[in-house]
């Protein structure tokens, strides 16, 4: 028998060379070399780098930088960050409006509590966070932005361990504040039942990073050809959209919300609920939380969706059927209105107080 290296003989006698070596030269020939880049070289490509999405990306601090960056190239977080690999982090998405932040209190009110079911520290105290936050906005230098804060675990380790993290870190990214069209407002928007299951117990009552659900969720909803999705639990109760809220008027002029029991609680249909008790007598006899059926979505007077860059948007279709003959409602229009007003009460404000003669 001849050295395998040369070849091998084959049934028919002849030298056949091992199938494993076709298909390594085959690779070999048909792909080029994977280049292992320097420091310089990745920075180089980075600074190169342009995506139309960037247009959007004013501003990040990040505790493991160190400070702030405006570049969109650099607004990265490191690989092996729990909150990357694992979801292992908290979040909230706040909005600033002519150089106000509306309802930051509350967001970080909530923020505290989601961080305390995970046993994540948050690595500084509200002062110094709150400080973070407006510095970042003036780097972004846009009054009207989103602000999306998060906290995650910390780089460390590609393990499930928590503890091999090395510290927790604070990730902040300043973005265009970009809200539905104002057609969307007069028309109305289509809404359809998610099939993806709800989350269980205090995990779906806590903003944490662990979001594959809720992406789903929009992903099952874009393919239906829907605006927004929601979901339905095991008993058959509305429950939440993707990262928004729901809620329904029936014909008795109650303005119903699912129970929060199974549902994150949206920190504009909170508001919302506030501010609708001052229309009772005047369009609305009643607000309350509610097991709601599809059934009696279907029948509703008006559908609403809330949430923090659209506030409030009329549904005029669910899963194929006219809602309020599909065209949004009266209660929708002051609604929408009470929370307009609400983005000027300087009691829900915090002031970013340029340092430029803007």
């Amino acid at each position: 028998m001849r050295n395998l290296g040369a070849g091998i003989y084959g049934y028919a006698g002849g030298p056949v060379l091992p199938l494993f070596y076709f298909y390594i030269n085959s690779f070999e020939c048909s792909t080029m070399p994977i280049q292992i880049l320097s420091f310089d070289e990745v920075i180089d490509h980075l600074i190169a780098s342009s995506r139309p999405h960037f247009s959007n990306y004013l501003a990040m601090y990040s505790s493991w930088y160190g400070g702030i960056v405006v570049d969109p190239a650099l607004m990265m977080v490191p690989m092996d960050d729990h909150l990357v690999h694992r979801g292992d982090g908290v979040f909230e998405a706040l909005k600033c409006v002519g150089w106000n932040i509306y309802a930051l209190q509350q967001h970080l009110d909530r923020l505290d509590e989601t961080a305390a079911v995970l046993g994540l520290d948050i690595p500084m105290d509200r002062s110094a966070l709150i400080e973070t936050i407006l510095e970042t906005i003036r780097a972004g230098n846009s009054g009207d932005c989103t602000i999306r804060l998060f906290v995650s675990r910390g780089p460390g380790s590609f393990s499930a361990n928590p503890y091999e993290s090395v510290a927790s870190q604070v990730y902040l990214i300043v973005t265009s504040l970009l809200t539905p069209p104002k057609e969307r407002y007069e028309r109305g928007v289509v809404l359809a039942t998610s099939s993806i299951p709800t989350k269980h117990d205090r995990f779906a009552t806590v903003k944490t990073c662990n979001y594959l659900q809720n992406v789903l969720m929009k992903k099952e909803a874009k393919d239906l050809g829907a605006d927004f999705p929601v979901s339905i639990d095991e008993e058959g109760f509305l429950g939440e959209g993707a990262t928004e809220n729901v809620g329904i008027l029936t014909m008795k002029g109650e303005l119903l919300l699912p129970r929060f029991r199974r549902i994150l609680r949206g920190i504009t249909i909170t508001r919302a609920a506030e501010l609708a008790r001052s229309l009772i007598g005047h369009g609305l006899n009643t607000v309350a939380e509610a097991d709601i059926t599809r059934e009696q979505a279907y029948e509703a007077a008006e559908m609403f969706v809330f949430g923090t860059t659209i506030n409030i948007l009329p549904v005029v279709e669910y899963d194929g059927r006219k809602i309020g003959g599909g065209r949004p409602g009266p209660v929708h229009g002051k609604l929408l209105d009470l929370l307009l007003r609400d983005e000027r009460n300087m009691d829900m404000l915090t002031p970013v107080r340029r340092t430029d003669n803007g």
